[in-house]
């Protein structure tokens, strides 16, 4: 069976707890509470809910979008990527790089053709990408008129770097900064230096082709100023100078700031009265997006949930954003955030069928774009929207269907004809409850934790770590208010304010325990976590005869034995739901789609057991003396007692 972990979090012993969960364990909201533990359970293998292990493809060693999606997608993973990155760890953080690699492998060059033969300008990241196949411009629609992927690009900068500064791996930054360079200077050459606004054609928005561009008198369609590149863009340099500062170039971060500076001051000229921002400005003048004028009078949600999640815009104009947002409850008529209220009148195509208001990019649910609203929520205090938001999805995860888009405006799947549905877009909506808790701000030289802890909780402990480097911190709060007093270790410490803790990497400890006291002093106990399941599978037995002999030959591939942990982890939840009381665990499915999600867990397996076995079969041709004995090893366990 599984080890268990005994660790030091930090929470007060004196009193009692309400909830106890395999994640998240509390006092005060209950409720809240399982729905945390709930989003952090859809990250492993579970017996009830569908998680992205099931999104495993060995072809690539990474994740697929989905069942019927074979590819991977900038705009789908967006949300997803973002979210969850503090929180995941091997192998899930492989198969995400090695998910990634397919557009930084296929970067634009002005030379490699792509699907209909496009040649990107240098720089240029992708609609989608799979080994071997890249569509530069988003794929559907008048593609013939589409422009390449220009917000794209800057939502792969943000994921791509994100990912460096938590993981601080030098070889790494050595490797991908020159790419993400690379995308920076083609979205520069994008930039209007009279305004510092960046044109953009047709389809060149992250949520493409909901985004028509400049439609001239002549009938033609050109680039305009579109808000969305400008934010995303303003998101991926904060990451970018951050990303040069910690690889020793002051110079650049030096440049890169003063682009930042320069696109912060054009986007106030996508800016409304009312504070939200509108979706494009044409060079003419005519402006798309201002809620209730005549023309083109509808509001535009993505760049304005981005502008918050993602700290583009400061607190006071978050919170006029989220006023407007509020006062339009056609943008939530199922407790998910729409593109857009009203209809667009600017599409290249009429409204009717797919591009019909509450569809697909006109009106349709997309949980990428959930996920960054529930950030939004949550750096903004509002947890009963975040309550409603994970409820609603809740729906869909309970009965197998986690569908990307959702039709009817956020109520109903895209594909109702699959026994069952599964995208990666769907694990945004729990990601950002979890990120949502602390934010977690990635610097050069520190973390930063902005605790949004819902004042309904009077106790929390997150018993997986987040990530920070090569170390791991565990997290606890208790009361509610501002920050009071915060212990790591059982250690007083200082470096905090009312709202922030700081945490600069080279003074926390490698494994960090840390109590942020909300009102009141933080305390400490001991906890027990992760209680292991039996194991009577065959082929379970040997995964975990493995990882056993792994770590007693101290292995330093972390990755192959977390492959084969996850595996194991993945057989165990099979057999789970197939001999374990199915009314006691499994809630009822239709016939079809109950044979259909019993095979999932089965082929889930399967799969990560087809990776293991590749990756088993390239270290034995491995000349390194550890990769050699790793091979030697996973022989060895098929035959031990």
């Amino acid at each position: 069976m599984r080890l268990f972990l005994i660790l030091i979090l930090l929470a007060p012993p004196v009193f009692a707890t309400d909830f106890s969960g395999r994640h998240y364990q509390g006092s005060g909201d209950v409720e809240y509470l399982q729905l945390l533990d709930i989003s952090r359970r859809m990250f492993e293998p579970d017996v009830e809910f569908q998680n992205i292990s099931m999104l495993y493809y060995p072809l690539w060693d990474g994740f697929v979008e989905g069942p019927t999606w074979d590819a991977w997608w900038i705009q789908n993973s967006y949300g997803t990527s973002y979210c969850a990155l503090p929180f995941l760890d091997e192998p899930y953080t492989t198969f995400l790089q090695n998910s990634q690699d397919l557009w930084f492998s296929q970067i634009g060059d002005g030379h490699r053709k792509s699907a209909h033969g496009w040649v990107a300008p240098d720089g240029c990241l992708c609609d989608a990408a799979r080994p071997n196949f890249v569509v530069y411009r988003q794929g559907d629609g008048r593609v013939d008129i589409h422009d390449w992927a220009m917000e794209f690009t800057a939502a792969g900068i943000v994921l791509q770097a994100e990912t460096l500064l938590i993981s601080r791996d030098r070889a790494a930054i050595g490797a991908y900064l020159p790419l993400l360079k690379r995308s920076c200077a083609f979205i520069e050459s994008r930039r209007d230096p009279k305004v510092n606004l960046f044109l953009a054609g047709p389809a060149a928005n992250l949520l493409a082709p909901s985004y028509a561009g400049w439609h001239k008198p002549d009938g033609s369609y050109a680039k305009a100023y579109l808000t969305g590149l400008s934010i995303t863009y303003i998101a991926a340099l904060d990451r970018m100078i951050e990303l040069e500062k910690l690889a020793g170039d002051p110079a650049a971060a030096a440049t890169y700031t003063a682009q930042r500076d320069a696109a912060k001051l054009g986007l106030k000229k996508l800016e409304t009265p009312q504070g939200y921002f509108i979706k494009s400005l044409d060079p003419d003048g005519q402006v798309h997006g201002q809620y209730g004028a005549a023309k083109h009078g509808y509001f535009e949600t993505s760049p304005n949930h981005d502008a918050i999640a993602f700290r583009v815009v400061d607190d006071a104009q978050a919170q006029k954003i989220y006023q407007q947002i509020a006062a339009i409850p056609q943008l939530r008529p199922h407790d998910f955030i729409l593109p857009n209220y009203p209809s667009y009148d600017d599409m290249y195509e009429k409204p009717v069928g797919l591009w019909g208001y509450g569809t697909w990019v006109n009106g349709g649910n997309w949980s990428t774009c959930e996920g960054r609203m529930i950030l939004a929520y949550a750096r903004l205090g509002h947890y009963e929207d975040i309550r409603r938001s994970m409820k609603q999805l809740l729906r869909f995860a309970k009965s197998f269907r986690m569908d990307n888009p959702l039709v009817d405006f956020g109520n109903n799947v895209y594909q109702p004809n699959q026994p069952y549905n599964l995208c990666y877009d769907n694990f945004a909506p729990p990601a950002a409850m979890i990120r949502g808790l602390f934010e977690y701000l990635y610097h050069a030289d520190e973390l930063v934790l902005v605790p949004h802890i819902p004042p309904t909780i009077t106790q929390l402990q997150q018993l997986d770590p987040i990530r920070f480097g090569d170390k791991r911190i565990y997290l606890s709060t208790v009361g509610s208010g501002p920050i009071q007093s915060v212990l790591i270790n059982g250690s007083p410490w200082q470096n905090f304010t009312a709202q922030e803790v700081h945490l600069p990497f080279d003074q926390i400890p490698q494994d960090a325990a840390i109590c942020i006291g909300l009102g009141r002093p933080a305390e400490t106990s001991v906890v027990e976590i992760r209680i292991p399941h039996p194991t009577t599978n065959p082929t379970a037995r040997r995964l975990e005869r493995f990882v056993q002999m792994c770590q007693q030959a101290n292995v330093s591939d972390k990755y192959i034995i977390a492959h084969a942990r996850l595996a194991l982890d993945a057989l165990n939840a099979s057999d789970r739901r197939k001999f374990e009381p199915a009314p006691k665990i499994v809630p009822p499915l239709p016939p079809v789609s109950k044979s259909a999600a019993d095979q999932l867990y089965v082929d889930t397996a399967n799969q990560l057991l087809a990776g293991l076995q590749k990756l088993i079969d390239i270290v034995a041709r491995s000349e390194a003396p550890e990769q050699k004995h790793i091979a030697f090893l996973w022989q060895q366990s098929a035959g031990s007692p």
